[in-house]
C-alpha cells in the first residue's frame, strides 16, 4: 500500500511499452520517458515475462495488437484472468475502430490511435489510466481483508444494507463461523500456518458465495459472516459444507461452529439477521459435538429471557432477591462427623419467575461480565451470616464463597475482602475462598500471583472442582492452595465404577503429598461417606447430610452439633 501510494504521488511509476515497430516504440517513450520510467518489450511473450517480473512495480501497459510470437489480444486475455496481473491497466494501440470495441471488451482500460495524437493527449490518457488503477486499488485494499481478499466488516456491512434497499428487502440468510480457540492453533502450528488456515476457509467461502449469491466477510480474526439470498435447500447442504471445513483443516485437531439465520419473515434488518446467528453460534461455543446450529424460536424465546434476566439484576441486588443458602460440610475423621464449615450458594426468587436455578442465572452473568457484582453480593451476606451465627451462638462457622475468574483479575479484590471480612468483625480465615482448578489454568502466573497475595492477607483458599481441568502434577506442588474439593462427578459412581474410585483414592494420595486437606462434594449415601472415609477424605459435603438450605433452617445444624459438643469451636 505504501509503494503505491508514493507512486500515486509520482514517484516510482514504471510503464511498459510493447510494439514490434522499433521506432514507434521509441516515440512513445520519448513522450513520456520525462514523466515515467520506461521499458520495452518487441514481442508479447517478452513482454509477458517482463510483466510477470515487474507485477509489483509496473503501473501501466501500453500494448500493440498486432506482434508476432503472442498478439496483443492474447495477451491481453492472459493478463485478465490472472489475479496478479490483472490489476495492471492496459491501453492497447491501435488503428481500427472495430478493434477498439473488442480491446475494450477484453479489459483494456483506453486506446491511443495510430497515427499517433499530440503528445498532451497520449499522457493525459496515460495518466487518467493510471490514477483511474490506482484509486480502484486503493479502494479495492481499503474494503476487502488483505488475506483472505474477502470484505471487511464495515464495507460488508454498508454493501448487505443496499443489497436490501436495492432488492426490497428479499429474505436473506446469515451465517457465522467461528475457528474453536485459534489462539491455540497460532501457538502450537504458527502464525503462518494459522494465516493458511484463514486463507483457506477465505476460499471456501468465496465459493460457497459465488455458487450462491450474496457478500461475505471476516469479521475478527478467526470469525466471518456470509449473507445470502434465502434458499431453502441450504439446510440439506450443510453437512457438505462442514465435511469441506473438515477437509481444509487436514488432520489436525482443529474444528469450527457455524451459527445460522434461516429467513422465517420475522426479522428484516441484516445487523439482527446476525445477532441472530452469532447467538446460534455462541450456543455451541462449548460443545464439540456439533459444529453448526440453526436459530429459532425457541432460541429466541431463551436470548429474550436472558436478555431480562441480566436487565433485572440490578434491581434484584437492590431488592434483596438474591437469597444464600448454606450446605453443611463435616468433617468424617472422627469416629462421628461433626459440623465443621459451610458452603455458600445464591437462588435467585425472581418476583415474577419465582425461584431460578443458579445454573440458568451463573454462566449467564459470567459471560456477561457482571458475575463480579453477584459474587460481592454473596461474600457481605456469607460474612454478614457468619457474625450473625457467631453472635448467637458464640462461635465461629467458617464458609466458603466463589470467587469467579472475572474477580480474579481486579486489583481490588483482596482490599474488597479484606473491607467485608473487617466490617463483621471476622478474620480473613472465617472467609474460605473457592476458586475453580479450570481457573488455574487460563492465566496461571496471573492466578497465582493474585492467590499468593489473598494468603498473605490470611485467606484460605480452597481448590473447586479438582480433576476437572488440566493441572498437571508439577504445576500443582507449585500452587499456593490450602484444600482440594474434589469434583462432584467423581463421587457420584465410586461405589459402581472401580476406575472412579480409584482416581478419587489418587487424589486423595496427592493431596496428603502436598499436605493439603481433601474435600468432597455431591455425597449421597452412606456408602459413598464410607469409601470417601476408608481413603482418608477428611470433609464432605453433600445430601448425605442436608441440601443447600436458608440460613433459618441452617441454624438447627448447629444447635444439634453443640448439643454434641459444646465445646467444639470455643
Amino acid at each position: 500500500m505504501q509503494e503505491l501510494l508514493e507512486r500515486k504521488k509520482g514517484l516510482h511509476r514504471k510503464v511498459l511499452i510493447v510494439d514490434d515497430e522499433f521506432i514507434e516504440r521509441e516515440m512513445l517513450g520519448a513522450m513520456l520517458s520525462d514523466l515515467y520510467e520506461v521499458i520495452y518489450a518487441e514481442d508479447g511473450e517478452l513482454a509477458l515475462d517482463m510483466i510477470r517480473k515487474n507485477k509489483l512495480t509496473l503501473s501501466l501497459v501500453i500494448l500493440d495488437l498486432h506482434m508476432p510470437k503472442l498478439d496483443g489480444y492474447s495477451l491481453l486475455q492472459l493478463i485478465r484472468s490472472d489475479s496478479e496481473l490483472r490489476r495492471i491497466p492496459i491501453i492497447v494501440l491501435t488503428s481500427e475502430k472495430e478493434a477498439e470495441v473488442k480491446s475494450l471488451q477484453l479489459g483494456a482500460s483506453d486506446f491511443i490511435t495510430k497515427p499517433y495524437d499530440a503528445p498532451d493527449v497520449i499522457r493525459a490518457r496515460v495518466s487518467r489510466s493510471i490514477e483511474l488503477a490506482e484509486d480502484s486499488i486503493i479502494i479495492h485494499e481499503t474494503e476487502r481483508d488483505s488475506l483472505t481478499g474477502l470484505f471487511n466488516k464495515e464495507f460488508f456491512l454498508e454493501y448487505g444494507k443496499r443489497l436490501d434497499n436495492q432488492n426490497d428487502n428479499m429474505p436473506m440468510d446469515a451465517i457465522v463461523l467461528d475457528i474453536n480457540r485459534f489462539h491455540i492453533v497460532n501457538e502450537l502450528y504458527g502464525r503462518e500456518y494459522g494465516d493458511m488456515i484463514l486463507k483457506r476457509i477465505g476460499d471456501f467461502i468465496h465459493e460457497l458465495v459465488r455458487q450462491t449469491g450474496g457478500l461475505a466477510c471476516r469479521s475478527g480474526s478467526n470469525s466471518f459472516g456470509i449473507y445470502l439470498p434465502h434458499i431453502a435447500e441450504l439446510k440439506d447442504e450443510l453437512s457438505k459444507y462442514t465435511e469441506k471445513i473438515d477437509h481444509i483443516m487436514g488432520d489436525r485437531k482443529i474444528s469450527v461452529r457455524m451459527g445460522i439465520y434461516f429467513d422465517d419473515g420475522n426479522v428484516s434488518d441484516m445487523e439482527q439477521r446476525f445477532d441472530c446467528a452469532r447467538l446460534a453460534c455462541r450456543k455451541l461455543r462449548n460443545s464439540y459435538s456439533t459444529c453448526y446450529d440453526i436459530y429459532n424460536a425457541e432460541l429466541h424465546s431463551r436470548e429474550l429471557h436472558s436478555e431480562r434476566l441480566i436487565n433485572d439484576m440490578d434491581k434484584a441486588l437492590d431488592e434483596r432477591q438474591f437469597k444464600v443458602y448454606f450446605q453443611p460440610k463435616y468433617n468424617i475423621k472422627g469416629d462421628k462427623p461433626k459440623l465443621t464449615s459451610a458452603e455458600a450458594l445464591v437462588r435467585w426468587v425472581h418476583p415474577e419467575f419465582g425461584m431460578i436455578s443458579p445454573g440458568e442465572f451463573i454462566s449467564l452473568f459470567e459471560n456477561n461480565g457482571l458475575i463480579h457484582k453477584l459474587d460481592r453480593y454473596v461474600w457481605s451476606e456469607a460474612a454478614a451470616q457468619i457474625k450473625r451465627w457467631k453472635d448467637k451462638y458464640g462461635l465461629f462457622i467458617p464458609v466458603s464463597v466463589n470467587v469467579s475468574r472475572v474477580d480474579i483479575f481486579d486489583p481490588l479484590l483482596g482490599d474488597t475482602l479484606c473491607e467485608i471480612t473487617a466490617t463483621n468483625g471476622l478474620a480473613p480465615e472465617n472467609l474460605l475462598l473457592e476458586i475453580t482448578e479450570s481457573a488455574y489454568t487460563d492465566d496461571s502466573q496471573q492466578i497465582v500471583d493474585t492467590v499468593s497475595l489473598l494468603r498473605d492477607r490470611g485467606f484460605k483458599i480452597e481448590m473447586d472442582d479438582f480433576g476437572c481441568g488440566y493441572s498437571s502434577l508439577n504445576m500443582l506442588t507449585s500452587l499456593p492452595i490450602d484444600a482440594l474439593k474434589l469434583d462432584m462427578k467423581f463421587i457420584r459412581t465410586i461405589t459402581s465404577n472401580k476406575k472412579d474410585y480409584e482416581l478419587v483414592r489418587i487424589m486423595t494420595e496427592i493431596a496428603r503429598l502436598i499436605e493439603v486437606p481433601v474435600i468432597a462434594e455431591g455425597v449421597e449415601t452412606k456408602e459413598q461417606m464410607e469409601l470417601l472415609k476408608a481413603i482418608d477424605c477428611d470433609v464432605i459435603q453433600g445430601y448425605y447430610f442436608s441440601k443447600p438450605v436458608p440460613a433459618e433452617d441452617f441454624e438447627k445444624l448447629i444447635e444439634e452439633h453443640i448439643k454434641e459438643d459444646n465445646h467444639a469451636y470455643c
